[in-house]
């Protein structure tokens, strides 16, 4: 791994072709974790059955950006609402289809660039996403902008990320991962990478501040910025996160912003 700047195409094509190639391996460790038909926001285990972030969603028409297996927009569809999931890796939508063979619980599929909604102006009245899209894409501005674009005056626009100060420190779950290495305002991309130097997955990192100047320079209105402690009890570790961790500094940003009417 390096930390070093990369083209946009280059991060696009890199992240399609490893969630294409990590879907299977991606579903085997988290699936059981993030179920069938649930709203997990992060490896906390902060569900939206009880934070409720979204609001009421009966009846409204909901956009999960990069939905990987659908499990939130199932869960949004059992709540009532008519939820659309959306994601660039077609292996990971593969896993959305499956599941809702196996659950009977539909939504409509959609593949396409988080750059680029293939969607109307004005066509939802709530966005969201559990660690999907956003990390992955260079110009996260941009994303910030079509979401604002395409959802509803008052709609709501609520998404998790891996919490900025995380980046300060080594993705290790243990004692290794507890001492600061990197600087918080080093904003080069982690990358992984073949033997010819060619990207095979790309990570972006902002700070707490450049998210929130995103979303006001994209007309969004900050309502909640939460950060789920580390529940008693919960021995579970996912890459980087891990109970030794997770009892001393956060994990997880879950930014909950409004469209002004």
């Amino acid at each position: 791994m390096t930390r070093r700047r990369v083209e946009d195409a280059e991060a696009r094509r890199a992240n399609r072709g490893w969630w294409d190639a990590d879907a299977d391996d991606y579903q085997a460790e988290h699936g059981a974790f993030l179920g069938d038909v649930d709203f997990v926001w992060c490896p906390e285990g902060l569900r939206e059955a009880d934070a409720r972030l979204l609001g009421d969603v009966t009846g409204r028409r909901v956009l999960e950006l990069g939905c990987g297996a659908a499990a939130c927009s199932r869960w949004l569809a059992t709540e009532g609402a008519r939820p659309v999931a959306f994601d660039l890796s077609a292996g990971m939508l593969r896993h959305a289809a499956h599941a809702a063979h196996t659950t009977g619980v539909r939504v409509p599929l959609v593949q396409a660039d988080a750059l680029a909604l293939p969607f109307a102006g004005a066509s939802f009245d709530v966005t969201c996403t559990a660690f999907g899209a956003i990390p992955f894409v260079d110009d996260s501005a941009a994303l910030m902008r079509e979401v604002f674009r395409v959802l509803r005056p008052g709609g709501r626009w609520v998404f998790s990320v891996t919490h900025p100060m995380r980046w300060i420190f080594l993705d290790d779950p243990g004692e290794g991962g507890l001492t600061a290495v990197h600087s918080y305002f080093d904003r080069s991309p982690y990358v992984e990478q073949d033997e010819h130097g060619v990207a095979t997955y790309v990570e972006q990192h902002r700070t707490l501040g450049d998210r929130i100047r995103e979303l006001v320079g994209a007309g969004f209105r900050l309502v909640d910025l939460v950060e789920p402690e580390w529940p008693a009890g919960h021995q579970g570790i996912w890459g980087q996160w891990s109970p030794l961790r997770g009892r001393l500094f956060p994990g997880t940003a879950i930014f909950v912003t409004e469209k002004p009417r």
